[in-house]
């Protein structure tokens, strides 16, 4: 973490419940928020979803008020209750409120609310970006080579390609990613480190995303294009944060855009699929899908997906790594000292038109 000077000794806490916190605060992390002045920890057991805010209860906000009563920074993650902006009126002290692993459309935090206070808000799940991004190429190099499917055919106790011909042959086995089309839905912070891991299979890189600057462009050197264009590449990589606009906006028609022997990745969230539009197009056969998300989650034990051989599954793990949680802490660590130093923050939560305190 960099050195900043910071004007006193700051009070940092961190509300989550024993599971998170236990992941999360290794010597390292706990060592870089302690640097700030002071560190302690609340734990409290609040459901967590990452689509739906806590419901109110007022027993747990007494103990999170009091906990947080003297503090400048805090840090919320699973288990807080939501820090509304009755709860921030009762906190004048803080200044600092940080989203350790929700994502950037949390529910956790009231952020209008805390702007009309003067309570920065940051977000640091971008930490888990770079395990991510990493399974997302994992999983598209193994669609390609329709991998699961020879997997599954293996440990059923099937022996195959005895004859080098048969590997050859085999339309689930000759897959490549160098110099292919690469489609990426959604350009974050996911997206730019996916990129990077990406130029040296000198892929030709296409992304759809309203909201990147085109700047972005040349910086990287993709080509900044529609949905639909995306949907037609080699590998199609869904990469977008789940909201009201992105709700199933892969759907039928989509889908129906994906070329034979093309590969579609989603280690974003089940939901911006529609999942049984998918199946459908599954179902023909000339496309391979590698999923790490699904809607609902768990996956159903009925699911045609479970039995699929163009279909490589994964539990939900692309952004579960060791390292990951302790990353968290340590990027807000970063971020209060910047706050505090009188520097700007790299990773604000700013209000949104239209969102309900």
């Amino acid at each position: 973490m960099t050195i900043y000077n910071l004007p006193r000794p700051l009070r940092v806490g961190f509300a989550c419940n024993a599971d998170t916190f236990a992941r999360m605060a290794d010597a390292e992390a706990i060592e870089a928020l302690s640097s700030l002045g002071s560190f302690e920890h609340h734990l409290c057991d609040e459901p967590s979803s990452w689509d739906e805010a806590p419901p109110e209860n007022s027993a747990a906000i007494d103990k999170l008020v009091a906990f947080a009563s003297n503090l400048d920074a805090l840090l919320v993650c699973h288990g807080s209750p939501r820090l509304t902006g009755a709860i921030l009126d009762r906190l004048p002290n803080l200044k600092f409120i940080a989203e350790v692993e929700g994502d950037r459309f949390s529910q956790r935090i009231d952020v209008n609310a805390a702007s009309e206070r003067g309570v920065t808000v940051v977000d640091t799940t971008n930490g888990s970006s770079y395990p991510v991004a990493e399974w997302a190429l994992a999983m598209a190099m193994i669609g390609l080579r329709n991998a699961g499917a020879l997997f599954r055919r293996m440990i059923d106790g099937e022996v195959l390609f005895q004859k080098w011909a048969e590997r050859v042959a085999d339309p689930g086995f000759n897959g490549e990613l160098t110099g292919r089309s690469v489609g990426l839905i959604g350009a974050g912070y996911i997206g730019r480190r996916l990129i990077e891991l990406l130029q040296p299979f000198q892929a030709d890189i296409y992304a759809f995303d309203p909201y990147a600057p085109r700047v972005l462009a040349d910086i990287y050197d993709i080509t900044l294009t529609s949905l639909e264009q995306v949907m037609a590449c080699d590998v199609v990589i869904s990469l977008v944060p789940l909201t009201p606009e992105t709700k199933q906006m892969i759907g039928e028609k989509e889908l129906n855009l994906l070329r034979p022997r093309s590969v579609f990745v989603n280690v974003s969230r089940g939901a911006v699929v529609d999942q049984a539009a998918l199946i459908r197009r599954l179902v023909r056969g000339d496309v391979v899908a590698s999923l790490d998300v699904f809607d609902p989650e768990p996956l159903e034990a009925d699911s045609p997906l479970r039995t699929m051989h163009n279909v490589f599954l994964t539990p939900h793990i692309a952004g579960v790594t060791a390292p990951c949680g302790p990353r968290f802490l340590t990027l807000a660590a970063d971020e209060i000292a910047r706050k505090f130093a009188g520097h700007r923050t790299r990773h604000d939560l700013v209000p949104r038109a239209g969102v309900k305190p």
